[in-house]
Parts: structure tokens; C-alpha cells; sequence
């Protein structure tokens, strides 16, 4: 391949990932084509892209990137998979395809500049909280005491009003109302 056909394919994949923060790399070698086919088809369907890389070349586009972290897992056969919403929710997918699709090797992930290598590692990060679970936790977590304080500020406040009401409805029907002698 010439020199300025890999510049040409460099300057691509530059495009291609600017700005993807993180991604989890795959290898389809063995897969048969519907199995590849439908595995795309699944990440298509969530705006998760699958490219196939020639691995010196992705080195050298991914440099001073968020992904040179994918370095170590540049060699053989390499796609990465990239986009979405979360590389979490990506690594979710692909273990659980990897289970059914024997030929589907994990080779490492990346998100905010951490290397997962291996299969281990993308099981490793695809047990982490998606941004937004993430989100919703530390919002229980700050709601949490002002919702005990809310009960505790009400719970008395409601057996106050009980007792009001009680007072209110014997008083409509006539009856006295007297202290019990404690």
C-alpha cells in the first residue's frame, strides 16, 4: 500500500473517531457473515458504529487521543466499536452476544483514558453504572434525607391532624369532648 493511500486512511479514521472518548475493541475473525451481519445490525439499531481498523494505522491516527489507550489491543484482526450512548452500555451488548457467538473475541475497552484488556477487563467494565444509572443513584442519594426529613416533620403533624379531625367529628355529632384523666 502506498504511502499516500495510508495518509488517506489515517486523515479517515481521524475523522471517523474525533471526539469518541472511549470504545471497546472486537475481533470477527471466524464469525460467520450473518452472525456479523446481525451483530451490526443490533449495534446500528442503537447508533453504535463497528469499523474494522488496520492496526498500524489506528495507532497512529489515535495519537494524542482519547483512544491511544487502545494501543495495547491494536493487533490482529481489530473492529472497534464506538458510539451510542455509553462504551458501558456497548461492553453490556457485546459480552452478552459474546456468550452466544463463540467466534466473538473481546480484546479490551477504553472509556476516560483507562485501558480494559482483555475479555476480562470488558466483562469488568460492563458490571460499571451507565452514566445515566449513575445519575439517578447520586440523585437517590441526595433526595434520600430530605425524604426522612419530610416523614419525620409529617408524621406528627398527621397524628395532630387525626386527632383534630376526631375532635371536629364528635363535636358535629354533639358529643363532649372530655380529658382523660391520665
Amino acid at each position: 500500500m502506498s504511502k499516500t493511500i495510508k495518509d488517506m486512511i489515517v486523515r479517515e479514521y481521524k475523522k471517523r473517531f474525533t471526539g469518541v472518548e472511549g470504545a471497546v475493541l472486537v475481533e470477527l475473525r471466524g464469525m460467520a457473515g450473518t452472525d456479523n451481519t446481525g451483530l451490526r445490525l443490533k449495534m446500528h439499531a442503537k447508533q453504535v458504529r463497528v469499523t474494522v481498523v488496520k492496526n498500524a494505522l489506528a495507532r497512529k491516527a489515535f495519537e494524542g487521543t482519547a483512544l491511544e489507550v487502545l494501543t495495547p489491543g491494536l493487533s490482529g484482526p481489530t473492529a472497534v466499536v464506538y458510539g451510542g450512548d455509553s462504551v458501558v452500555g456497548i461492553a453490556r451488548d457485546l459480552v452478552k452476544m459474546a456468550k452466544d457467538q463463540e467466534a466473538l473475541v473481546l480484546k479490551g475497552a477504553c472509556i476516560d483514558g483507562t485501558w480494559f484488556g482483555g475479555d476480562a477487563g470488558v466483562k469488568r467494565l460492563s458490571e460499571f453504572p451507565t452514566k445515566e444509572e449513575a445519575q439517578a443513584k447520586v440523585v437517590t442519594l441526595v433526595l434520600s434525607p430530605a425524604r426522612k426529613l419530610m416523614g419525620a416533620v409529617k408524621g406528627p403533624g398527621g397524628r395532630v391532624m387525626g386527632i383534630v379531625k376526631e375532635i371536629e367529628s364528635r363535636l358535629e355529632k354533639g358529643e363532649t369532648i372530655a380529658a382523660k384523666a391520665g
